[in-house]
């Protein structure tokens, strides 16, 4: 099991940039990928991007391609989502998610999950 501690959630106004943080910790070597994944009140929960642990291969939704970043520091076993120009339809819980799959884009590809971080984007 991969134990994921996100932080960097915030309070923003539109237009302004967050930086999210995934530690992981425990059977870190069982995930091949990293995920970021949000869920906004009375929605379900979606796929924001995705990293590959060892070619660092991304893949994002269409929704932040351009405006969102993730990356990731192996060292550290530590994923980031760098987020600029923000927009109100950002806010969400933000959840990191460890998977033993290439590049997945769903949920249920993912077996670990972290506790989540608030992000509120204001207009």
């Amino acid at each position: 099991q991969v134990q994921l501690v996100e932080s960097g959630g915030d309070l923003v106004q539109a237009g302004g940039s967050l930086r999210l943080s995934c530690a992981a910790s425990g059977r870190t070597f069982s995930s091949n990928a990293m995920g970021w994944f949000r869920q906004a009140p009375g929605k379900e929960r979606e796929f924001v991007a995705t990293i590959n642990w060892n070619s660092g291969v991304r893949d994002y939704a269409d929704s932040v391609k351009g405006r969102f970043t993730i990356s990731r520091d192996n060292a550290k076993n530590t994923v980031y989502l760098q987020m600029n120009s923000l927009k109100p339809e950002d806010t969400a819980v933000y959840y990191c998610a460890a998977s033993g799959y290439g590049l997945p884009r769903t949920e249920y590809e993912y077996n670990d999950w972290g506790q989540g971080t608030q992000v509120t984007v204001s207009s």
